[in-house]
């Protein structure tokens, strides 16, 4: 039960961030690039994200990417991931953690960050100041 509840406000979360993709299709344009998310460490937590993508129609590979970049449980190698990720470009970029969230805050300011399993992001950035 609580998982679902998680799992519904994670996705309202990354519904509120896919409101800004690019969905606008140009007649005369040939290839249809499709919505990016990337992720930071792949791992079993975001098997309900890519299930909950697939209920609200995208499907991996067919009208959706999802970019993959390991951290390897490496701290200099998480801030070398997010910096791939904020390089491709992705649309949005997706982490678990407060370390990867600060990864990805020194690599882009501009690309939405979708963070799960941290508390306040807001007061934990603080705290370090």
């Amino acid at each position: 039960m609580a998982i679902d509840v998680a799992r519904r406000k994670f996705i309202t979360l990354l519904g509120g961030s896919a409101a800004a993709w690019p969905f606008a299709a140009r007649a005369q344009q040939s290839a249809v690039q499709l919505p990016r998310i990337g992720i930071i460490d792949n791992s079993p937590i975001w098997d309900n994200f890519r299930q909950g993508l697939r209920d609200l129609g995208y499907i991996e590979g067919q009208s959706i990417v999802i970019e993959y970049r390991s951290a390897e449980d490496n701290v200099d190698r998480l801030n070398q991931a997010a910096r791939e990720l904020a390089s491709l470009p992705v649309n949005v970029i997706a982490v678990a953690g407060s370390t990867a969230a600060r990864a990805a805050q020194r690599a882009t300011s501009t690309i939405p960050i979708v963070m799960i399993g941290i508390g306040d992001p807001v007061r934990a950035e603080s705290s370090r100041s």
